[in-house]
């Protein structure tokens, strides 16, 4: 079931990406009012389903959808290395822009062992 846009392809992925900043910036706006309420909707994984529902309906294809779902769940790990520095490095006073940039680079690490791990293993993502 792929969707053809024809002419109207760019209408088409103006509404992919309205869609998907309306929620980011609605994550944001909420998290001002009430952190809670904003982390429990951020630790929703809007961005993958979003990109499950996107790839579904650009492609009709359910394997690519599937191989991305396994990756997606192979890469969590260390993608929860961000939030594991960043509040430490907070505390320790560093200024934000030094803590998000170090915590970045060592999610990125992070990554780069865990698909070294995986490759070890055998697991192709």
């Amino acid at each position: 079931m792929r969707l053809s846009c024809g002419g109207y392809e760019l209408i088409y992925y103006a509404i992919k990406i309205a869609i998907t900043t309306i929620l980011i910036v609605a994550i944001s706006e909420i998290s001002k009012r009430n952190s809670l309420v904003g982390a429990v909707l951020a630790s929703i994984p809007l961005v993958s389903v979003l990109a499950m529902f996107w790839l579904y309906i650009d492609t009709g294809d359910s394997t690519k959808v599937s191989n991305l779902s396994s990756s997606i769940f192979w890469l969590v790990l260390p993608s929860l290395t961000l939030f594991l520095t960043l509040p430490i490095l907070l505390k320790l006073e560093l200024h934000f822009y030094w803590a998000i940039a170090i915590s970045i680079g060592l999610t990125f690490l992070s990554y780069l062992l865990m698909l070294a791990v995986l490759n070890y293993f055998g697991v192709k993502l």
